[in-house]
């Protein structure tokens, strides 16, 4: 993966995160979901009425890495890309790699990937995950045990359900050119809704840039804010809840 920006020179979140624009506020605080039959894991997902395109969709894990060659590695070393030397964040890292304690064999990865180079990718964890002192990164940082994140990030307590997955590290790379961003972009929404319902979720909850998609709802993924706006790193943040539990593929 290409990365053209020298560490320090910080990128705007347009340029990295999907297009988000602001939906209808939520009526209320609370959380609601609805039971859905839990599928296994794919590791490839179809595309979606794309024909023609070389763009693919693996979902990652500790039981399955081993059949995908470096695809992990390189994955890592985009979000450093992404996330380090782009927007400039102060998080671990290692020969190349970006990582931070919520990478655990609990969590999946779904990476876009054409030719060799990551093009996209999020990070998904069940919010019942529980490793030591840590379990997911919006309850983490409400128990005021994560200095980036501010402790009133959400609305309400920290959900530990199993229908509901958080999604984080959520990127497009700044490589790929505007004229495939709609299609990355639809794919990459699409693939962490298809995660999710595959371990049995309704919704995902996570933090994302301060504005909403449009095209979510073409997808029949629906979002509502669910947190104050802050900021991480000079990006403008906030909590979204996502519904997956209508998505058709």
């Amino acid at each position: 993966m290409k990365q053209s920006e020298a560490p320090g020179d910080a990128a705007p979140a347009w340029a990295v995160f999907p297009e988000l624009e602001p939906p209808q506020p939520a009526s209320g605080h609370s959380v609601r979901h609805v039971a859905a039959a839990k599928r296994p894991l794919q590791e490839s997902l179809r595309p979606i009425d794309l024909s023609g395109s070389t763009v693919r969709t693996t979902v990652l894990s500790f039981s399955n890495m081993n059949q995908h060659g470096d695809l992990l590695v390189r994955y890592l070393k985009a979000r450093h890309a992404v996330f380090i030397d782009r927007l400039g964040w102060d998080l671990p890292q290692t020969d190349g790699m970006e990582f931070d304690q919520y990478d655990t064999p609990l969590c999946r990865w779904a990476v876009l990937h054409e030719f060799g180079d990551v093009m996209a990718g999020v990070r998904l964890t069940p919010t019942t995950a529980r490793i030591g002192m840590h379990t997911y990164m919006l309850r983490d940082a409400q128990r005021g045990i994560l200095e980036s994140i501010p402790r009133d990030v959400l609305f309400f307590e920290a959900p530990v359900e199993d229908r509901i997955w958080e999604a984080s590290r959520l990127f497009i790379s700044a490589d790929v050119p505007a004229q495939r961003r709609p299609e990355v972009q639809r794919r990459l929404m699409s693939a962490m809704a298809r995660v999710a319902q595959d371990e049995g979720a309704t919704q995902v909850i996570g933090i994302v840039p301060y504005v909403f998609a449009r095209w979510l709802r073409r997808i029949g993924l629906g979002a509502v804010p669910v947190g104050p706006k802050f900021e991480i790193d000079g990006t403008k943040s906030q909590a979204a809840l996502f519904t997956v539990s209508r998505y058709v593929n």
